[in-house]
């Protein structure tokens, strides 16, 4: 293991040259980290960063660098869905919608088909602040096109969008009523499809930045590279497409439309850092926008019980975002 480590650390150090991405921000503290979602408390500025797992982490920090520290979780009971999975919660998506903080979370097991899509309110994000909402009526099961995990809401005006999906027919979204808990009689629609391969496309994330409206997606092979290496170039990366509409009509940056196999890459392997995904963005109230992601430190291990809090602040080149 140890000789696969340095194996890979060397060979992603000489592309790193090439690549020219920025290496994670610093992070100390509770830096462990799964498709994180992260945002700033409106009343005190203080950092909240939630996690994949058992009733979903909630750390806390003055900085974004930290010192985070494990304060607790948002449903330590679990969900009220009655799935398979549902103590065990997926990619967290936090917003705050006028006074309310919403986190949506996904239920379901690897591998299946069978989940759902919950959602959590509190005032303040604190630990035992939490109202579990229940199902926001996206689930999916071998009947549908899509897989209905992977949650992110996105406002516009006074409209209400959630993005969603993995593999299968890769991202969805469908508008939801308001408040943001139900989508009611609205269905879902594709906004991003690769045919090619095993269509390895989820953990979407939508923000809107100076005319456009950028999708941001984790392309690749997520878990599991300490046991199973992907072929290089086949783990995790963060993939993007953008239009002027939030409901389609995604393209990347040659043109190509986001549901016929389009998607720039925004960050991928470099140097030390491998598989960076389970991305979002948010602003910081003293740097502007930052993508936050996990990824696996080659030097600190492979396992997804490794994974680490990534960030970097984002800069623009030709309309598109830069890392």
């Amino acid at each position: 293991m140890v000789l696969l480590c340095t194996l890979i650390g060397f060979f992603l150090t000489a592309a790193s040259a090439v690549s020219g991405y920025a290496n994670p921000g610093a992070c100390s503290g509770h830096c462990w980290a799964h498709d994180p979602s992260v945002i700033q408390r409106a009343s005190d500025g203080l950092y909240f960063k939630f996690n994949t797992g058992s009733g979903i982490e909630i750390a806390t920090s003055s900085s974004l660098t930290g010192s985070w520290t494990l304060q607790g979780y948002v449903l330590p009971s679990g969900s009220s869905i009655d799935l398979s999975g549902n103590t065990d919660l997926w990619a967290p998506d936090v917003h705050l919608v006028g006074s309310v903080y919403y986190l949506y979370y996904a239920v379901s097991t690897f591998g299946s088909q069978n989940s759902a899509i919950g959602v959590a309110t509190s005032s303040t994000l604190e630990p035992g602040s939490w109202t579990d909402l229940g199902s926001t009526g996206v689930a999916s099961s071998s009947s549908k096109s899509y897989n209905a995990i992977d949650p992110n809401l996105i406002t516009v005006g006074s409209n209400y969008y959630l993005n969603f999906g993995s593999f299968w027919d890769d991202i969805y979204q469908v508008q939801f009523a308001s408040p943001p808990t139900n989508h009611g009689s609205n269905s879902a629609y594709n906004i991003e499809y690769n045919s090619t391969g095993t269509r390895p496309s989820e953990g979407s994330y939508m923000f809107y930045y100076s005319g456009y409206y950028y999708l941001l997606w984790s392309s690749g092979i997520c878990c599991g590279y300490d046991t199973s290496l992907p072929p290089t170039g086949a783990e995790y990366h963060i993939s993007m497409c953008r239009s002027t509409a939030a409901t389609g009509g995604f393209v990347d940056k040659n043109g190509v439309s986001c549901t016929k196999n389009g998607g720039s890459v925004l960050l991928a392997s470099h140097g030390t850092t491998y598989g960076p995904g389970g991305q979002g963005v948010f602003t910081d109230t003293s740097r502007g926008l930052v993508l936050y992601y996990h990824y696996a430190d080659t030097d600190v291990g492979l396992a997804d019980a490794d994974y680490l809090f990534g960030w970097n602040t984002l800069s623009w080149s030709s309309g598109w975002p830069v890392v």
